[in-house]
């Protein structure tokens, strides 16, 4: 089969890293750049290793220009909506950088685009693609019924510019891949949290850089999340320090190495899962077969808006400091999206979900 042809949108340092990936996969052939700065685009295209591949502002044009199957949306946050549902209108599949969108209520207008529009949107959240998180998950399976699940999450990374400045920088930046990994690991979805956000005297950042949150899970599990930014010193994994406790023991992951669990003293040793590769690369990969296939992939926007609505449901928390309850986050969301709808098909979509939860849920089943 010949390779899949995209078109990928920004090209900016995020953008150079999936350029390098596309390059890397032969199953993929990029065949245009968007960016409104055209040097980058043109940058982008050398950083590819072919700077004559086709540049511009216009993602319709180009795509329609340059025969593209697919579109690559690595924007900012603030461009995933516009972006992602040109393309969708366009007829195109769409892979994104996380989050989805800016905000809950953009993000299930795309999820109701990609049903009016019968295309893919696949959302890269990409630490799932890691081999050691799938082994978790299949040692969490031994437990037996599962208590709880904790993370701890301790890093003191100086980035300057945008992040040192944001709010809630620990939660919308970092604590998504956290939140999308319980639900993974979990395999069942929120009901409500509690959390408390704050800013260490020595911090370097503007906003919250530690939080503390216990969700409360289907079927009356835990998760707790406990993480900072501004932790020098015995720093976690990037990926975090992993916990699970369930009736048949404990399953342990230090985020970097390979998982084990202990089963009365014994230690659990599950089959081993096929490799779902790393981190962009796989997600791409994943991205690929769906097209090719018609399944859905882990990452389906459907699948997907719950783990951003984690991050919604945390933040509003901490700022009214009481327990939020996730459903109302997404119907709150549900109604905004539909306030200020404008396509009138992806509007009938939105307006023909009885319940936000159930139509999510229906559309991420189909990806297991």
């Amino acid at each position: 089969m010949s390779a899949l042809r995209v078109v990928q949108v920004g090209a900016g340092g995020m953008g150079r890293a999936w350029l390098g990936t596309v390059a890397a996969d032969p199953d993929v052939e990029l065949v245009g750049i968007v960016d409104l700065d055209l040097d980058a685009a043109r940058a982008g295209a050398a950083h590819a290793g072919d700077p004559t591949i086709p540049v511009g502002t216009d993602l319709t044009a180009l795509a329609a220009g340059t025969g593209a199957e697919a579109v690559l949306d690595i924007t900012v946050p603030v461009a995933h909506h516009p972006v992602t549902l040109e393309a969708l209108r366009a007829g195109l599949p769409v892979l994104g950088e996380k989050p989805a969108a800016q905000t809950v209520a953009e993000a299930l207008s795309l999820a109701a685009a990609a049903e009016a529009t019968g295309k893919l949107f696949m959302v890269s959240q990409s630490r799932r693609y890691n081999d050691h998180l799938v082994a978790f998950r299949e040692h969490v399976r031994l437990l037996g019924d599962v208590g709880g699940l904790s993370t701890r999450f301790a890093k003191a990374p100086h980035f300057g510019g945008f992040r040192e400045e944001m709010d809630d920088v620990l939660l919308l930046d970092m604590a998504i891949h956290a939140f999308d990994s319980a639900r993974y690991v979990l395999e069942r979805d929120p009901v409500s949290v509690y959390c408390e956000s704050w800013n260490p005297s020595w911090s370097w950042y503007r906003g919250d850089a530690a939080a503390a949150a216990v969700f409360t899970f289907e079927g009356d599990v835990r998760y707790v999340y406990d993480g900072s930014w501004c932790a020098p010193g015995a720093e976690t994994s990037w990926n975090g320090d992993w916990r699970a406790s369930g009736a048949g023991g404990t399953a342990l992951w230090d985020g970097d190495t390979a998982p084990w669990s202990d089963l009365d003293g014994t230690v659990g040793a599950p089959g081993n899962a096929p490799s779902v590769g790393h981190e962009i690369a796989g997600a791409l990969a994943s991205f690929v077969r769906a097209v090719r296939s018609g399944e859905v992939p882990d990452g389906e926007v459907h699948g997907n808006v719950m783990s951003l609505t984690m991050v919604d449901a945390a933040i509003a928390s901490t700022r009214s400091g009481r327990r939020i309850v996730i459903d109302e986050v997404l119907e709150q969301a549900h109604a905004e999206a539909l306030a200020v709808e404008r396509d009138e098909a992806v509007r009938d979509r939105l307006a023909s979900w009885g319940s936000v939860r159930d139509a999510l849920g229906a559309s991420a089943a189909a990806a297991h």
